[in-house]
């Protein structure tokens, strides 16, 4: 089974801002008051820019990270952190990438676990780029990224399209 991933993840107040800029982007209600933005080729495309896209490896290490991207995360996290976050899993191996913006700039990472390499002590990068955000590992649950609910869907364009989407 698969898994793949690719959002903006924040306080539910800060990411209905930040969507409010972006006429693709649709606001996802997460557990302990947090939310996502399923980053989708339209809200990409939002967020271009010049479109630079920045070279896989380079800077952020995400491949679809652009100037233009940068500059509106740094804008928005200005009013609070905001996670960049990207998954993708098949068959039990695969990678994760996290960063973490607050006050317009870069708090925590790039992190990245790539496909066989071991999760360090301190956790997974999703699960330490929540944690810096304010998510905490509830009872009965393994870690951040479970206790937050992001194993509720198992691709971008499902929490796209979820009922929840566009919340008031």
């Amino acid at each position: 089974m698969s898994y793949e991933l690719q959002a903006l993840i924040g306080t539910l107040e800060l990411l209905r801002v930040a969507a409010a800029e972006v006429p693709a982007a649709r606001v996802v209600p997460l557990a302990q008051g947090l939310a996502l933005i399923p980053v989708t080729s339209g809200v990409l495309a939002a967020l271009q820019g010049d479109g630079s896209v920045r070279k896989p490896g380079g800077g952020s290490g995400f491949s679809w990270y652009s100037d233009g991207f940068e500059l509106r995360l740094a804008a928005w996290s200005k009013a609070g952190p905001l996670a960049c976050v990207e998954a993708e899993y098949y068959g039990g191996s695969g990678m994760q990438r996290a960063v973490v913006w607050e006050d317009g700039r870069v708090v925590l990472g790039p992190l990245a676990v790539g496909e066989f390499e071991p999760v360090p002590p301190e956790g997974a990068p999703i699960s330490r780029a929540l944690r810096r955000i304010g998510a905490r590992t509830e009872e009965g649950r393994s870690d951040e990224f479970d206790s937050v609910g992001l194993g509720a869907h198992r691709s971008t364009g499902s929490w796209a399209g979820t009922d929840r989407v566009g919340v008031d």
